[in-house]
């Protein structure tokens, strides 16, 4: 059975040693979704902030690359790449976020932070118009490199 890497024989959480992992090419993509309402939708080319979605890509990039500083047990990695794509659908917003490196240590983390950071964006350039505006399933897409290989999720 796994165990949990974070916590120590002792119980106390500490950052994992990743020194002795070999540095490989790891990728992630998570996704998040903004439900917005029809208006809202119908809204956003006007609004008076600039672009919702633009704002909301720059966010997501920027949150990426201080992943570190926001969750205390992650590794500060140089980032090889992101992208924070985001696109109006039916009933909302996705977005979804890539992030690379290479590195010990995976990057599902700067990618979840990316699309976590660019929907509370879209939530802040539009929350004007709608204070119900949910902010919901920010997940892990995939993941490949490293020990663990690959991930998909179903």
């Amino acid at each position: 059975m796994a165990k949990l890497s974070h916590y120590d024989e002792a119980g106390q959480a500490h950052m994992v040693d990743v020194s002795a992992k070999a540095e490989t090419r790891r990728e992630a993509v998570a996704r998040a979704f903004v439900e917005l309402s029809d208006a809202v939708l119908a809204a956003l080319p006007q609004n008076p902030k600039g672009n919702p979605l633009e704002v909301a890509r720059f966010a997501g990039i920027q949150a990426a690359k201080k992943t570190a500083e926001l969750i205390p047990m992650c590794h500060p990695l140089a980032l090889s790449f992101v992208d924070v794509a985001a696109r109006v659908v039916e009933g909302g917003v996705e977005i979804e976020a890539t992030a690379a490196t290479v590195a010990g240590t995976g990057v599902e983390m700067e990618a979840m932070v990316a699309a976590s950071v660019a929907a509370l964006t879209v939530y802040d350039m539009t929350k004007a118009l709608d204070k119900g505006i949910r902010i919901r399933e920010v997940v892990l897409v995939r993941k490949s490199g490293g020990k663990s290989g690959e991930y998909l999720r179903k």
